[in-house]
């Protein structure tokens, strides 16, 4: 009964509400509810199409627009590119814009309409990469002045953003002055030229120093055409180096040469002048083409020669001090701007030459002697020996003949050996003076550089300063016992040298040396003696004068067989001479009837005799004056040997 009650009262409270709802006098279509219902007319409807779709641009992926920067956060910039939706980029794409704000247009690359959250995604430094190589190649075609930020330091110079490429700023071209400390261009927007591009290595070399020159270029063509020669001016100092120093003349540079810098000789310029030091140099030439400029300080101050003391004359002494060691001499400075030259040879008394480092270092104060004096010139000669004793003044009563000496070995010729008596006292050996014995081909076969051997004078030439000295005559001439030990015929043990075609050397007793000729050196069964062989040698010739001994192994037994023959050849002679007188005995017995035949004989016989002493006298002579003659020639070409 309650239920039946209730859903009476809910259908009137219904029936009321519909009735409220509907439109009193208008009828109703109930089929259109659910469906859009055109408010405009179509020729409105058409023109509200077209200006919504301008204001949106139609954007596709992967393109290069413009936008505008229409808000920033710490972190990101808001930018519009005319899309239904606004794209985010991070601040740190934007770094080579320090300066970015509100309003700024930006270059963006469209990288999605709508990622998974329907946000349009864009990237400022992926525009500026794919912009960047067409607008660099087209800065150094068309020559133009872009910026660039300076990232970072490194070797040899900067790195530099150029439209998002690094680009490289060598030291050289940052400035045209030098620069010593890079790091204050760093993080700084500078405006740059593009010099070079390599596009196969994706390198680019930008440089600031042209932007200088060329706005200097203008001044230096008016600042030289008024320069003249002799002019001052006053510059700084802008580099330093061995050579010189390169002077900033107020747009134009100029070059201040080591020679110019100062009448006394420097080392280095340094020692004189400092970086950024204002002087006043004067201009010595300059070329109009080239642009190149000399320039002078020493030229403002007096030349140092024309204050010089004129007394001063050859023959005075003067003090200075050495300021340059060369091979050849020592410069010495007299007063500052004014040097002289100490030659080796003028240095030391000694004939042969030695370093001028042995006698002088720099910074030596000395005292010297003039030597020449040329003031139109400028130029002194001085000597250091001068002021010492010359050892030759006293030679004779020094060094007279037959005086012995101790002597340094100094040098070596062919010829001979110089020898040091003292300092400035030189002497010479001959090589035929070292030895009576031995035969020298060369001296360094007897003593060696630098040992020290007894000298005997045997000559004085003061005059030319000459000593012949003798190291062999400090011993009597054995040559004189030699005549008798080694007398021709005589018989001595010797040892063979070094064999050559001609002969050898045969060391005999008591140090002599022979020589015995090559078919001299043939033994008994038919071979040649070697070399430090020990044979027995006959001498078959002596020569006092010219000390040589001629030897010889082969006569040893050629002689035995010679000796032999002549005893033979006696022997048959006196058969037949006993033979001869039985026939002349027989002749005398015999009958007149036999004297035709026996006379006949008789002559035979006689002529056979004479035949025989013939002969046998021939035979004695002849072989003795052909080995004599032969052995004398072999001597003599082994002395000219």
């Amino acid at each position: 009964m309650i239920l039946e009650t209730e859903n009476v009262k809910m259908d009137q409270r219904a029936s009321k509400a519909i009735k409220r709802a509907e439109p009193s006098g208008v009828d109703f279509d109930w089929d259109n509810i659910g469906k859009s219902a055109d408010i405009y007319k179509a020729d409105d409807k058409d023109r509200f199409e077209k200006m919504y779709d301008q204001t949106l641009s139609s954007v596709v992926e992967h393109d290069v627009l413009m936008g505008t920067i229409i808000g920033m956060t710490s972190k990101e910039a808001v930018v519009n590119i005319g899309f239904k939706s606004d794209g985010l980029i991070p601040l740190s794409e934007f770094r080579h814009m320090p300066d970015l704000k509100i309003g700024d247009e930006v270059e963006v690359y469209v990288e999605t309409q709508e990622d998974k959250n329907g946000q349009l995604i864009l990237s400022h430094k992926k525009a500026r990469a794919l912009k960047s190589w067409e607008r660099v190649n087209a800065a150094l075609e068309k020559d133009e002045i872009i910026q660039g930020f300076v990232k970072c330091r490194t070797k040899g110079g900067l790195i530099v953003d150029v439209f998002g490429i690094e680009a490289f700023l060598p030291g050289s071209q940052i400035d045209v002055k030098p620069i010593r400390d890079y790091d204050v261009f760093v993080g700084k927007t500078m405006e740059f030229k593009v010099v070079k591009i390599n596009n196969e290595f994706k390198n680019v070399v930008v440089s600031h120093k042209v932007l200088i020159e060329e706005e200097l270029e203008s001044q230096k063509a008016e600042i030289i055409s008024k320069l003249e020669k002799g002019q001052v001016l006053e510059g700084t100092v802008k580099n330093i180096t061995s050579y010189g120093v390169f002077m900033d003349l107020g747009g134009v540079d100029g070059l201040l040469h080591i020679t110019d810098i100062s009448w006394g000789r420097i080392n280095h310029p340094e020692e004189v002048l400092k970086l950024d030091q204002k002087i006043n140099v004067v201009i010595l030439d300059f070329d109009d083409e080239k642009k190149r400029i000399a320039l002078g300080l020493k030229q403002l101050t007096s030349q140092p020669w024309d204050s010089l003391d004129t007394n001063l004359k050859v023959g005075d002494k003067v003090k200075g001090k050495v300021v340059v060691i060369a091979d050849y001499g020592a410069f010495v400075e007299v007063i500052p701007g004014v040097e002289g030259l100490i030659h080796v040879s003028e240095m030391s008394w000694s004939q042969h030459l030695r370093s001028p480092q042995d006698f002088l270092k720099v910074g030596d104060e000395i005292e010297a002697m003039i030597l020449t004096l040329d003031r139109d010139e400028r130029k002194m000669s001085l000597g250091l020996k001068q002021l010492m004793p010359d050892p030759w003044g006293q030679i004779t009563s020094k060094y007279p003949v037959g005086s012995k000496h101790k002597a340094k070995v100094r040098n070596f010729t062919n010829f001979g050996v110089f020898v040091e008596l003292e300092e400035g006292i030189d002497g010479l050996i001959h090589i035929s003076d070292l030895s009576w014995s031995k035969k020298i081909k060369h001296p360094s076969e007897f003593t060696k550089i630098g040992d020290e051997i007894e000298v005997m004078v045997l000559e004085v030439d003061a005059e030319n300063r000459r000593l012949s000295l003798g190291h062999k005559q400090l011993e009597d001439n054995p040559w004189e016992s030699y005549e008798t030990i080694f007398s021709v015929d005589s018989v001595h043990e010797g040892v063979v040298g070094k064999v050559t075609d001609k002969g050898a050397v045969v060391t005999l007793p008591y140090g002599v040396e022979g020589f015995a000729p090559y078919r001299h050196l043939a033994k008994e069964n038919g071979a040649t003696a070697k070399t430090d062989e020990k044979l027995d040698f006959k001498v078959i010739e002596f020569s006092k004068e010219n000390r040589k001994i001629i030897v010889s192994h082969s006569r040893m037994f050629e002689d035995v067989k010679n000796t032999a023959k002549s005893e033979g050849a006696e022997k048959a002679e006196d058969t037949t001479n006993k033979s001869i007188k039985k026939v002349k005995e027989s002749i005398e017995k015999s009958t007149l009837g036999d004297f035709g035949v026996l006379s006949a004989l008789k002559s035979e016989l006689e002529t056979s005799e004479k035949k025989t002493k013939d002969g046998a006298g021939d035979e004695e002579k002849k072989p003795k004056k052909t080995k004599a003659s032969k052995d004398s020639e072999a001597g003599a070409e082994e002395s000219a040997s």
